[in-house]
């Protein structure tokens, strides 16, 4: 299925937050290198429970850039950076990376963020979800959206918990062997869905969404 990138919107605002799409002419996305490096102020708590591991390189977050930018120009997703608006604190700075990707054929879409840890506490999660989740059923018409943590990852099952239940979805379980990390090990997944019809009828967000093309 063909699916023109213009449907993911070039930014996104919430009342606290900036989404910006990674693009082919954004070189200043390389800052995420400074906050990706193996020697970056908390990086090993804020990559606990992800796949990926810090980098040693910028080369390995151009990489990781330039695949989510085919992601876009194939229509299969959109990865944004996340910045505090004006009248937060540290406003403007990237406070961490999150991405909607699609399974066209299942009507599906798949949440996934990374956060800094001082950015931590802030009910960031919850918002930017609020505006992923007008992207994925408002806009791109999508059935359902998932989104899953590590059991170990307390911190995303609150938030993750919290945003779902009051979208009206629901925890479908833990899964076996579902994601495997870079460093090789393999890791169950809690899972939760919710759907279109689901989140017409809760009416849960909490923020103004503009999308900006």
């Amino acid at each position: 299925m063909a699916v023109s990138a213009s449907l993911f919107p070039e930014s996104v605002e919430t009342d606290r937050l900036r989404l910006e799409r990674v693009d082919a002419d954004d070189a200043g996305a390389l800052d995420l290198y400074e906050h990706w490096r193996t020697e970056a102020p908390n990086v090993e708590e804020s990559t606990e429970y992800v796949s990926w591991e810090p980098y040693d390189h910028p080369n390995g977050v151009a990489e990781t850039l330039e695949r989510a930018v085919d992601r876009v120009e194939g229509g299969d997703g959109a990865m944004y950076l996340l910045r505090p608006r004006d009248g937060e604190d540290r406003a403007g700075e990237i406070a961490g990376t999150t991405g909607l990707f699609t399974g066209w054929d299942q009507r599906l879409a798949v949440f996934g963020m990374w956060l800094r840890k001082p950015f931590w506490g802030r009910g960031y999660s919850g918002e930017r979800a609020d505006a992923l989740f007008e992207l994925a059923f408002d806009r791109l018409d999508l059935d359902v959206v998932r989104v899953s943590h590590v059991p170990e990852n307390t911190n995303s099952e609150r938030a993750i918990t919290k945003y779902v239940d009051r979208h009206g979805g629901r925890r479908e379980g833990r899964f076996r062997n579902r994601v495997s990390f870079d460093d090789g090990s393999i890791h169950d997944t809690v899972e939760y869905s919710v759907s279109q019809s689901e989140w017409a009828a809760a009416d849960g967000a909490e923020t103004a969404v503009e999308f900006r093309d």
